[in-house]
């Protein structure tokens, strides 16, 4: 039975975004590093906060999860003034082309990329740690020059990766989509574009699907099992729904020591990073001495303790810490909303301009009165053209 819920709340929204950033540039300078070698560089309890150089790098996964971002918003609009869907998948595939340009990359067709090539500085587009299998994917579709068509989809796959590069880019999946059925696939099609194994597109799916509920108003636990049921319908979900199973199994004690999530497994796949992240993200208010899963608000100390202590977890392990980083900033932001985060870890976002207008279009767009022009009741002129300079 599809679960019913009030509209999206904004913050809830901005914070997913938020959340998503800050858990990237948390975990992206010790993302190489076993969890041994992070506490040779910062001591025994691991990473803490962002190093010291003023601003919070992101990488990779925040681009593409702008993008992500992007596509849905410009689709919802496409959508509303043609009376029609079906443009999503192409729209961001196109973003994501945009942004392979930005990458210092030559492999586009003879009539160069889809749209304005980035300045090679831009930090939404700048080369920041990209993910190899997503390069190749998009070279492939970038040669073939029909950017709205896309070229990997869950039935045709594009390869065989089960990497965890497509997970944390598919959250801006939950924010527009009808359902979290119309979430999970949406989740799972964008990350089929450069992953061609369930086990690196269907964590994308749940991911989304995970996150259409949360800022729903819906609590952690519900959102996760009502998430891990789509999943269960969905062909070739074995590994992935073990390894939630298994990051389930691990929260009975509490919150997981760094040795416990090293357990779940370091591989840096799609299922091991989802499950990680999932572990951490349904312990988030334990870390701040609650022993109840109850909600922030029933928190006693500080709610910005539940993602600092959730995404220092999240990061302090011998897997692919920034991705899961992400993915757990975008799973808590989307819980509890932007007063999850310290303050200055907020201001800190690189980017940060962009994630704040960015949020305020997708709150609009999602919402229930999206921008319409009264002369003929379609999305006003020029909406969403005006997306924010980062």
């Amino acid at each position: 039975m599809e679960l019913f819920l009030p509209p999206l709340d904004p913050d809830r929204l901005l914070g997913c975004l938020l959340g998503l950033a800050i858990g990237d540039a948390l975990g992206a300078p010790v993302d190489e590093l076993s969890l041994a070698g992070i506490r040779e560089r910062h001591g025994p309890e691991g990473v803490r906060d962002f190093d010291g150089n003023g601003v919070a790098a992101i990488t990779a996964n925040t681009q593409m999860a702008l993008c992500t971002a992007r596509a849905a918003l410009r689709a919802s609009a496409r959508g509303r003034a043609k009376g029609i869907g079906g443009a999503a998948l192409g729209l961001v595939q196109t973003e994501y082309l945009t942004w392979l340009s930005g990458q210092g990359e030559t492999a586009a067709g003879p009539s160069g990329p889809p749209g304005p090539v980035p300045p090679m500085d831009d930090p939404l587009t700048a080369r920041r740690a990209p993910g190899g299998t997503s390069l190749s994917a998009l070279r492939r579709a970038a040669e073939r020059e029909r950017p709205g068509l896309p070229l990997g989809t869950v039935d045709e796959p594009i390869n065989a990766s089960k990497g965890c590069g497509a997970v944390a880019r598919a959250a801006p999946c939950g924010f527009g989509a009808g359902s979290m059925a119309a979430a999970f696939d949406f989740g799972s099609g964008s990350a089929a574009l450069t992953h061609g194994d369930p086990g690196g597109y269907l964590p994308a799916g749940m991911l989304a699907a995970t996150v259409w509920a949360l800022i729903r108003g819906a609590r952690m636990d519900d959102a996760v099992a009502r998430a891990l049921g789509i999943l269960l319908n969905r062909r070739g979900h074995g590994d992935v729904s073990s390894a939630v199973r298994a990051a389930t199994e691990l929260t009975r004690g509490g919150p997981p020591e760094p040795e416990g999530l090293d357990g779940l497994g370091t591989e840096r796949t799609g299922d091991r990073a989802l499950a990680a992240a999932v572990c951490v993200a349904r312990c988030a208010p334990a870390f701040d001495g609650e022993r109840s899963m109850a909600g922030i608000h029933d928190l006693r100390r500080g709610p910005d303790k539940v993602g600092r202590r959730a995404l220092a977890a999240a990061v302090n392990h011998s897997g692919a810490s920034a991705t899961v980083g992400a993915i757990c900033g975008a799973l808590v932001g989307a819980c509890y909303g932007t007063a999850a985060f310290p303050g200055h870890w907020q201001a800190l976002v690189e980017v940060r301009p962009h994630i704040i207008g960015l949020a305020a279009d997708c709150a609009l767009e999602f919402g229930p009165n999206p921008p319409t022009d009264p002369r003929h009741g379609g999305p006003s002129f020029g909406w969403p053209s005006g997306l924010p300079e980062g």
